[in-house]
């Protein structure tokens, strides 16, 4: 019980903290500190969690009014269908295979949050009658990519869904945040849904890591207020211990990953 509490507390924190990457370090939190035998469980576990934070969120920001709704349900509707693939591409695949290939993804994810982010930001930008035939043909595609990405490796994929919002719409980095959490909590319910069905959710641990997280966060954004002006030497340490965890993972799985590359 204390590893699982601590465990949501720290994926609580960094969303606190820095508004991304919670959701990467669980699986392997859960797997290397809580102990949890089965990547498969981990990861259907874990979604439960992120979907659920995601919502707990979405409140402060729909209160601050950085949502786009109708981007956000799109984006939303196009994801939840490519995490429903991305799920079942994910049960099908041998839990050791899938933790190597998720530590690829971590060594991913880490460099391009070394990556300076460039964008002209639209505050104004709407999805509306006039503008679907430029929006949609950027909103649907990216939704489902993040989505089939997400579900596959059971992570909300914020990291995923805030740059890809930013690229379809033009809309400013705090607008995409708030607005992410719409397509987080959709996507990570639609992987929960999932692996629940198919028995891999422990509940109990769900609840431990809900209410580590909501503690977590809490601090994380006290400190955040504190240490605004630090937040990107935050993300850069961040970014590096995802890089390094990523290897880890990747290393700890690279028979199976070796085999699968050998068969190809």
């Amino acid at each position: 019980m204390p590893l699982a509490l601590a465990a949501g507390a720290v994926i609580g924190l960094i969303l606190g903290l820095i508004g991304a990457g919670g959701s990467i370090v669980a699986v392997p939190l859960l797997v290397y500190v809580v102990g949890v035998a089965d990547a498969h469980a981990a990861i259907g576990t874990a979604a439960v969690a992120v979907s659920l934070s995601a919502l707990m969120g979405l409140a402060g920001h729909a209160r601050a009014g950085t949502v786009k709704w109708n981007c956000a349900l799109v984006f939303a509707a196009a994801g939840s269908l490519g995490a429903w693939i991305g799920a079942r591409l994910g049960k099908a695949t041998d839990p050791d295979l899938l933790l190597a290939l998720f530590g690829l993804l971590m060594v991913a994810v880490g460099l391009s949050m070394l990556r300076p982010r460039r964008s002209a930001p639209d505050p104004d930008v709407r999805l509306t009658r006039a503008s679907a035939a430029s929006l949609l043909p950027r909103l649907l595609p990216l939704g489902f990519l993040a989505g089939l990405f997400a579900g596959f490796f059971g992570i909300g994929g914020g990291f995923l869904i805030v740059p890809a919002l930013m690229l379809a719409t033009a809309m400013p980095i705090g607008f995409a945040v708030g607005t992410s959490l719409v397509a987080v909590f959709a996507l990570g319910a639609t992987t929960a849904l999932s692996y629940a069905l198919a028995g891999h959710v422990d509940w109990a641990l769900t609840a431990l890591l809900v209410a580590g997280g909501g503690a977590g966060a809490f601090l994380g954004a006290r400190l955040g207020r504190h240490l605004a002006g630090a937040k990107n030497r935050l993300s850069r340490i961040f970014a590096f211990a995802v890089i390094a965890t990523g290897l880890y993972v990747t290393r700890s799985g690279w028979p199976a990953l070796s085999g699968w590359l050998s068969a190809g």
